[in-house]
């Protein structure tokens, strides 16, 4: 895709996350619809592209929900649902920087603006989105340290990706070879040594969101 669109859908994901985060803050009665609507309509988005994809390919080993950012969309939308402290830290810290990433450098099954291209940025936006209206839209803020909670999630939930992509020859979350269209990973030296460059990469995106944690009250 081009750059100007990329940057365009950028900046609307941003221009939306503020817009949100500010309504809730500036007028609370609003928060619970903004939250359950963004539970809604991310959840619906994600149905209808399982219902197209499947229909299209047919459910397979190598197509399952189980890429970071199919865990953590789905977590998203619990935390918009019903906010609770683990899935609220595991939703922010891994949702914003495994989507943010996904963003920034896209890994397109198919050119702009093709359907499976719009429910990328779509998808990904609504992470992102979603978890930042529950974290600075007042909703359910977080303390720095909740990093490490969620850290320790990731790296469990890595492991069980391991795991299926030994037994099904899959690869899930990248954790066998990088992507195609060109990543971060790639900075980070061949296989298996890209894994640990990622714990580390991932661990360093926490801390970074962390960082905006400390400029406001969080609860416990």
């Amino acid at each position: 895709m081009s750059l100007p669109i990329h940057v365009l859908l950028l900046a609307l994901i941003t221009g939306i996350a503020i817009m949100l985060c500010l309504l809730c803050r500036r007028s609370p009665s609003r928060a619970r619809p903004i939250r359950l609507a963004l539970a809604y309509a991310i959840a619906a988005n994600e149905l209808i592209w399982w219902t197209f994809r499947y229909c299209h390919e047919g459910i397979r080993l190598s197509n399952l929900p189980l890429q970071l950012c199919d865990v953590t969309l789905w977590a998203v939308v619990v935390a918009c649902m019903v906010p609770r402290r683990l899935i609220v830290e595991f939703a922010y810290f891994a949702g914003m920087a495994g989507a943010g990433m996904a963003l920034l450098t896209p890994d397109l099954w198919e050119p702009w603006p093709s359907y499976p291209a719009i429910y990328f940025f779509v998808a990904h936006g609504g992470i992102v989105i979603g978890a930042a209206v529950l974290v600075f839209g007042d909703i359910y803020p977080i303390k720095p340290n909740s990093m490490w909670r969620a850290f320790v999630l990731l790296i469990a939930y890595a492991s069980i990706v391991g795991v299926v992509n030994e037994m099904a020859g899959t690869n899930y979350m990248y954790l066998c070879r990088k992507p195609g269209g060109g990543s971060v990973l790639d900075f980070l030296g061949p296989w298996p040594t890209y894994l640990a460059g990622g714990a580390i990469a991932a661990l360093a995106m926490f801390a970074v969101l962390s960082v905006p944690l400390r400029m406001g009250p969080a609860r416990t």
